[in-house]
């Protein structure tokens, strides 16, 4: 090869070598015909294409792969149908604030307008990079190749800094194709990896711990921004000095251990009584990395879980836009929770070097979590088959070590994970909160298992979550992924059926014919699962699960438990303002008695 090749190569062979420079391992998508020359690149370098069925699966998987890195992944997308499919993971990722960068393919740029080959055009020319951005934090459309290296340097940072988030780099199919010199990627070669995050200063420190300290009743309330900003050791050195009991959204279940003497609970629509009860009574909440979002706030209906104004509230977080968005704030600070949480707990060993105690809040925190758990013992122990969710839950919690890495979809695996299921090590419970997607679970824990090879991952799914997208189960196949679907199969879209059921009367649409035993028509989940080459298993009883868990753990291999359940609600003591809108003035629970 002479020097003038060498120094000139394709746009898509520089995406790749730039890609290398950022420690990239996976690339997650499906190929076109306007990606290909990046596939080609791709099969010299040392990073994997993790190639699947359908690119929903993609970008679940990256965006599971990128809460468990902390970094930025990549997805590679065809145009068009490939960009639509993906669209659903991308937009989930974007309402959980996961860090992702799309690299699409697109149409020719000489061909612009002239609606060559599933272009989008429909109200305007070379409009693709339009469909994502209601959702990313940026969209980019590449129209010359010597701007790729600086696009691709700006999407990276974008997506990791502030509140991070996708964003989209759209590339037609002729600029990856096109030879450049390395000047434009030399250029960016020895820029920064990541920006330096903003943090808070010790004035304001002071003022915030002053007013905690003085506080009659003040509760930590942290969301996912705390496990975003892997801040969990310095949140907990702050509440273990002030003392602080914390109360967590759905997306910050794990911030802290569960089983930490001073943790509430989530509060919210599926809380237990003693988080929202202490949240009604505080006099100031201690909010960090949250949004404040309906379900976790009972609809921000007073009298539920929070009594806002009357509560004064302190609220840290990276997004300007998130403070004060829902509730009037004293104290809005714009910051890095785990700088911020740093200084906190600096300025507050000098200022109480003490610290705080409140044996009586832990003793009252320790019976309660007895009271629920000898409520629920019933449930968590019942032999009934169909099974209790209690006691799926309880069964898959005790067969997991703590450090195994745990994928939620929608209904009971991700609301009663939620309430009743000890996360023990922080960030290892991956839930799709602010899209609430069904199907993200399954094709999640494969960048999960990716991410993180050496743990335990389990996806816990219903029956209408894993029917999305089974197809994943041949790349975990392919790359051999000792990966456990735990199928919650109640033969219905559960959650649904029971509020459609309270509200209406009946269940028309909500579940599917026979019953969670003996399903009519229903698919056979444990011969999918051989049919594809993993493992496939019908529970057949309740005692049977735990050892079928503890099997699937020590075999390694691609496995599928589809366990038959009743479809019970999850239990609840908050509000949903859907109640009121389906039966207003009745008092009509979410599911029926």
């Amino acid at each position: 090869m002479d020097a003038l090749s060498m120094q000139h190569k394709t746009v898509a062979e520089h995406i790749v070598d730039f890609l290398e420079r950022r420690n990239v391992r996976h690339v997650f998508g499906l190929c076109g015909h306007t990606n290909i020359a990046v596939l080609a690149a791709l099969s010299e370098s040392p990073i994997d294409f993790v190639t699947v069925r359908h690119e929903q699966i993609a970008s679940h998987a990256a965006d599971a792969y990128a809460r468990v890195t902390g970094k930025a992944s990549v997805v590679l997308s065809h145009l068009s149908p490939g960009l639509t499919n993906c669209a659903t993971g991308v937009a989930n990722a974007a309402l959980d604030c996961i860090p992702m960068v799309v690299i699409a393919g697109d149409i020719p740029t000489h061909y612009y307008g002239k609606h060559p080959h599933q272009e989008v055009n429909l109200h305007a020319d070379a409009a693709q990079w339009e469909i994502y951005r209601p959702f990313v934090k940026r969209a980019w459309r590449v129209d010359r190749a010597d701007l790729m290296a600086e696009i691709l340097e700006k999407a990276f940072h974008l997506a990791e800094s502030g509140q991070p988030g996708p964003v989209l780099v759209n590339v037609p199919m002729d600029i990856f194709s096109e030879r450049i010199s390395t000047e434009s990627f030399d250029r960016i070669a020895s820029n920064t990896r990541a920006l330096v995050k903003p943090s808070i200063d010790d004035e304001t420190a002071r003022t915030i711990v002053k007013r905690l300290a003085e506080a009659a009743n003040p509760v930590a309330y942290v969301g996912g921004g705390v496990l975003l900003a892997e801040a969990s050791e310095e949140l907990r050195d702050f509440v273990d000095h002030m003392g602080l009991p914390v109360a967590h959204s759905l997306m910050g279940k794990g911030a802290l251990r569960d089983d930490h003497p001073l943790v509430l609970g989530m509060t919210g629509f599926w809380g237990t009584s003693l988080v929202n009860q202490s949240c009604l009574e505080a006099d100031y909440i201690f909010a960090v990395g949250t949004r404040f979002k309906e379900a976790d706030c009972s609809s921000w209906y007073p009298g539920y879980t929070f009594n806002i104004p009357g509560t004064k509230v302190i609220h840290i977080d990276i997004e300007p836009s998130e403070i004060g968005r829902n509730y009037p704030t004293e104290i809005g600070v714009v910051a890095d929770a785990k700088s911020a949480l740093r200084v906190l707990s600096r300025v507050a060993k000098e200022m109480y070097p003490d610290g705080f105690e409140r044996p009586e809040l832990v003793r009252k925190i320790n019976e309660s979590r007895k009271d629920f758990k000898a409520s629920n013992r019933e449930m968590a122990t019942s032999a009934d088959f169909p099974m209790m969710p209690e006691r799926i839950l309880a069964d898959t919690r005790n067969a997991l070590p703590d450090d195994a890495i745990i994928t939620t979809d929608v209904g009971w695996n991700k609301n009663g994970v939620g309430q009743q299921f000890d996360i023990l090590t922080p960030g290892s419970v991956l839930t799709p909160g602010g899209f609430a997607t069904m199907g993200f679970g399954p094709p999640g824990a494969i960048g999960a298992k990716l991410a993180a090879p050496d743990r335990v991952v389990i996806s816990l799914v219903g029956d209408g979550g894993f029917g999305q997208n089974p197809s994943m189960l041949a790349t975990a196949v392919e790359l051999d992924l000792g990966i456990i679907w735990l199928v919650m199969n109640n033969n219905a879209f559960g959650t649904i059926a029971g509020l459609q059921k309270a509200h209406y009367g009946l269940t028309y649409g909500t579940t599917f014919p026979g019953s969670a035993a003996v399903p009519e028509h229903g698919p056979d989940y444990a011969r999918i699962a051989r049919a594809y080459g993993a493992t496939g298993i019908r529970i057949d009883s309740a005692d049977a699960l735990l050892p079928a868990i503890r099997e699937a753990i020590a075999n390694g291999k691609p496995t599928v438990l589809d366990v038959p359940m009743i479809n019970n609600p999850t239990p609840t003591t908050g509000h949903w303002n859907i109640l009121d809108i389906y039966s207003p003035d009745k008092n009509v629970s979410h599911v029926s008695t």
